[in-house]
């Protein structure tokens, strides 16, 4: 999401409790060093050594919604489809205070909840998007080159290991916009680096999936490309070789501007030694594009502004990965939803997609999914997603 997410991030984060914890936030764990004191109706409750969440004092984990009217049907995407290997939502926190660096966890920032990924892997998603945030893994002092925060790399690691534990596929996204300690990344050897030292750290982890930067801007496509080639020669030269990669364009890697940003001239080169690489790119469904306002342009608009991209991918070989798409919570915008992932899934070339976002601290957020009083898990959760399953 643009900038709008980055001022969202941190008024929610800093409209955080400070003397207790809401319900479902984080309230113990190792390297935790926020409050430890729950709201009144929750409790403190161990779920592993490195967390503890705040949890209703008579609540069990929240019933997945029923999804008994809106089951896949010819009504909601006739035809022939694929489904996509993977498929679930971003799970927002770590990258949240961006101005506030290295930040406090449980103050500036937190990492996402255990009962949210338990929530919706029983309804049967598979593939989280984790986004940090770049200054907090290689604080400045350092450098991108050099190491990372012992503590930080913990908390990525750990939230990262919970979900491929249990079978899921985990992104590990750093969500700078191609940005780091306020200026715009140039180094392709320094950015090799960086994620040949990351990529170590999982590359016995298969399950894991290297998402490279997210949503480059004002940048030349060019510039972005050589970034992004470079970053999979690291990957692939740490000795992580089973992973998938996910490679973002500029112009804030949207589909809808794929082909007129510059992304579409550039981006059909890259390579692979592996052959296990994709495209990402993001769409939202409001007249900007940007995902800050909940009303759609029309109900057919998913599927338009994904029409060039699938296109594209067709014409170039190459697998598509929507890694953000979010709207209202109206009948316009699930139209619009059902109709973009009906034609992902009939194209053949899209391999997942991700809902943005969950997390704990979205509050009344109109596309927060965090479970269970998320605006958007009564209507788009049922109706638009679980019948792509």
């Amino acid at each position: 999401m643009k900038t709008f997410f980055a001022s969202l991030g941190v008024a929610f984060a800093l409209s955080a409790p400070a003397l207790s914890v809401s319900v479902w936030g984080q309230c113990g764990g190792i390297g935790y060093s926020g409050s430890t004191v729950c709201d009144a109706g929750t409790t403190c409750t161990v779920l592993n050594d490195y967390y503890s969440q705040c949890i209703p004092s008579t609540a069990t984990t929240p019933a997945p919604p029923s999804t008994t009217s809106t089951a896949p049907s010819s009504s909601v995407c006739a035809g022939t489809r694929t489904k996509f290997k993977y498929f679930g939502v971003n799970e927002s926190g770590a990258e949240f205070g961006q101005t506030t660096i290295p930040g406090v966890l449980g103050t500036d920032y937190t990492w996402p909840s255990p009962s949210s990924i338990d929530y919706f892997m029983g309804q049967g998603f598979n593939t989280f998007r984790i986004p940090f945030l770049m200054e907090r893994l290689s604080p400045p002092a350092t450098g991108l080159t050099g190491p990372f925060d012992a503590t930080y790399l913990s908390g990525l690691k750990t939230i990262i290991s919970y979900i491929t534990g249990k079978g899921g596929f985990a992104l590990v996204d750093p969500h700078n916009f191609m940005i780091y300690n306020g200026a715009t990344i140039t180094s392709t050897s320094d950015f090799q680096t960086w994620w040949k030292n990351l990529a170590n750290e999982f590359k016995t982890d298969s399950n894991v999936i290297f998402d490279i930067q997210n949503e480059p801007h004002d940048i030349p496509a060019q510039t972005v490309f050589n970034l992004m080639q470079a970053a999979v020669n690291g990957v692939r030269s740490s000795g992580a070789t089973t992973q998938l990669i996910l490679v973002e364009g500029t112009s804030w890697t949207g589909a809808w501007t794929w082909s007129t940003s510059g992304n579409s001239q550039v981006f059909g080169a890259i390579k692979d030694p592996n052959n296990n690489v994709a495209i990402e790119m993001h769409q939202y469904l409001d007249s900007d594009g940007s995902g800050t306002s909940p009303t759609c342009v029309s109900p057919t608009i998913g599927a338009e502004r994904l029409q060039a991209a699938t296109q594209w991918l067709q014409q170039n070989n190459l697998k598509g990965f929507l890694g953000e798409i979010g709207t209202g919570s109206n009948a316009a915008c699930i139209s619009a939803l059902q109709g973009a992932f009906c034609a992902m899934q009939q194209s053949g070339v899209w391999i997942g997609a991700l809902w943005w976002a969950a997390g704990p601290w979205w509050g009344n957020y109109f596309q927060s999914i965090e479970p269970p009083t998320g605006a958007a898990v009564p209507q788009v959760l049922p109706q638009a997603l679980v019948p792509f399953l």
